[in-house]
């Protein structure tokens, strides 16, 4: 939640009228290094849907997060609706584990019926190019894929890249912000 990646995407956000609920799943909060079973994920995010409806009640809402966060909450909306979630979002859908390409982690958002958009950079380890890139039409009209060039699962580039971090942020930024704008006016 307060990690400088998750920080400058919300404080983007918010600058481009976008309001965010960061949230801690509870093994970041206990210190652990061993993820939450997807039960106690799927808890926590709902948890964090009712909160943000409860801040914020004629707000439309999009669900998300990065990496294990988008995947426990696409999997939370796979298995019940989230509560008035008209959308969701991905920074690094985890597609498979590092550097071992599959596409079984996103067998449960074929069950998806509201929009989706995946933030994807070009050299992520979690999500192999190739195959977000045939995953994401296969899920319909309904998915969306953004490509940030020379970006990892973190959204670093290579230095050599003469692209910052900045760039890649603000690009992420502003296709999220106007993803919104089509999802919340549809």
């Amino acid at each position: 939640m307060t990690h400088s990646f998750m920080a400058a995407f919300a404080d983007g956000l918010s600058a481009r009228g976008v309001a965010t609920l960061r949230y801690w799943f509870p093994f970041i909060e206990n210190g652990s290094k061993h993820p939450d079973s997807p039960q106690i994920a799927h808890a926590a995010v709902r948890a964090a849907v009712a909160e943000a409806r409860r801040q914020l009640p004629s707000v439309p809402l999009v669900a998300g997060g990065k990496s294990f966060g988008g995947r426990m909450t696409s999997q939370a909306q796979a298995a019940e609706a989230l509560p008035g979630v008209m959308g969701q979002a991905f920074a690094g859908f985890p597609l498979h584990p590092a550097c071992k390409p599959s596409a079984t982690r996103a067998e449960h958002l074929s069950e998806m019926t509201i929009p989706m958009l995946f933030l994807q950079g070009t050299r992520d380890t979690v999500a192999d190019l190739g195959l977000i890139e045939t995953t994401v039409p296969h899920l319909g009209s309904l998915a969306s894929l953004k490509i940030i060039d020379g970006a990892d699962n973190s959204f670093h580039g290579l230095a050599r890249s003469g692209r910052t971090d900045s760039e890649a942020m603000m690009e992420m930024r502003d296709a999220f912000r106007a993803w919104i704008q089509i999802v919340a006016s549809a």
